[in-house]
């Protein structure tokens, strides 16, 4: 890559594609393309950026390859982040500077027409991490992005659990029919306990979700990112349809008693069930069930081809059950590295965080104190 392509300005290439810098705020041709492109996911839309941006002031980076007449080929969103202090993760890893596609977001690595547009992105992101002098991670769903760059270097993450979904004329079911009874029993459980499904509606809603979010993520013994984020996405991206919080109340004497709450992300082709909360003591009317089940119905019905459930991490075997039994497909989450990381794999995010914060201990701190160590650390990815 020359010095014009690196700075954005434009340059004569033998098959017309340059890699320009843009603000996708400003410039129509992201948001226009990220709707268009069938592989395109709600990670890659302007407003899940701004979202990130309220959440901490990082470098962002987004790069758009077009030919010379200004189409749009591809693009490639980043985000520069410092990388963890500590060795907070499992073998002592120490994550150092990256320029990550994208941190705090399970996947969004480049969108291209064409394996010689997501080449030259990649090219020109390997350029901007040598210049920034950090590592460059590029999260993926496939393993596509092989030899299309000189140097970058897949490794396998996390298992992501994946809803294929019917079209309208076919019956919706869920595994086996064991599976699909035990959904339906404990769906009916929930609606004869008066629970109840529904949108949130106001600031308030999402404030009082977030309370069970802090709780779910100290039991869970994983930071907690901080309110902001949530309200970002309140206001950003539900005005634009592309973020739902559910919210499962029982009705007692004319009130509502919060059981459980999940955020569910959607864009072009699939819905990601991205965050959830729930009250302890109201898991045995399963109000959890419920919830999945009235969103993945709304999905099939809004014409959305899947549902990912999201990653789990490893030895959470509980969780990965329960998405299980949806009758997803696992499948691996790819990360790419430019250069090669250490003979150990990387860990980001919250792996190895229930060894370095201590399970039991965690567990009994206010959860104030754990959205502040939540909000810190995640200042570092």
């Amino acid at each position: 890559m020359n010095e014009a392509e690196t700075s954005g300005v434009a340059s004569s290439r033998p098959d017309g594609l340059r890699v320009v810098e843009v603000d996708p705020a400003s410039d129509g041709r992201w948001d226009a393309f990220v709707a268009t492109h069938p592989e395109a996911l709600v990670y890659h839309h302007s407003s899940w950026l701004q979202a990130l941006a309220h959440e901490y002031p990082q470098q962002v980076m987004t790069l758009l390859c077009e030919d010379v007449g200004g189409r749009t080929h591809g693009i490639l969103p980043l985000i520069q982040t410092r990388g963890l202090p500590l060795k907070l993760t499992r073998g002592g890893h120490m994550t150092g500077r990256r320029l990550s596609s994208l941190p705090r977001t399970p996947v969004a690595g480049p969108v291209a027409s064409s394996a010689a547009a997501a080449g030259k992105l990649l090219d020109a992101a390997i350029e901007r991490a040598r210049a920034a002098e950090s590592q460059l991670e590029i999260k993926t769903e496939t393993e596509e992005l092989d030899g299309l760059a000189r140097g970058l270097v897949r490794t396998p993450w996390r298992l992501t659990y994946t809803l294929n979904l019917p079209s309208a004329n076919e019956e919706l079911r869920f595994g086996n029919s064991r599976n699909h009874s035990r959904i339906k029993w404990a769906v009916n459980k929930a609606t004869t306990s008066n629970v109840r499904v529904r949108a949130a509606e106001a600031e308030t809603d999402w404030r009082d979700w977030y309370q069970l979010y802090l709780e779910t993520m100290r039991s869970n013994v994983v930071p907690p990112r901080a309110f902001r984020f949530f309200r970002a996405l309140d206001e950003l991206l539900r005005p634009q349809g592309c973020a739902r919080l559910l919210l499962a109340e029982r009705r007692q004497s004319g009130r509502g008693e919060l059981l459980a709450g999940a955020i569910f992300l959607l864009l072009g082709r699939t819905v990601f069930y991205a965050f959830s909360g729930s009250r302890r003591a109201g898991l045995p009317l399963r109000p959890n069930d419920l919830l999945l089940w009235t969103a993945i119905h709304d999905a099939r019905s809004a014409g959305f081809a899947r549902v990912d459930l999201g990653e789990v991490v490893e030895g959470h075997k509980q969780l990965a059950e329960f998405k299980r039994k949806w009758g997803t497909t696992p499948t691996w989450l790819h990360r790419y590295y430019y250069p090669a990381p250490g003979a150990q794999r990387p860990e980001s995010s919250s792996d190895g965080y229930a060894t370095a914060l201590g399970g039991a201990a965690w567990r009994r701190v206010p959860l104030g104190v754990t959205e502040r160590v939540g909000d810190r650390l995640y200042s570092f990815l």
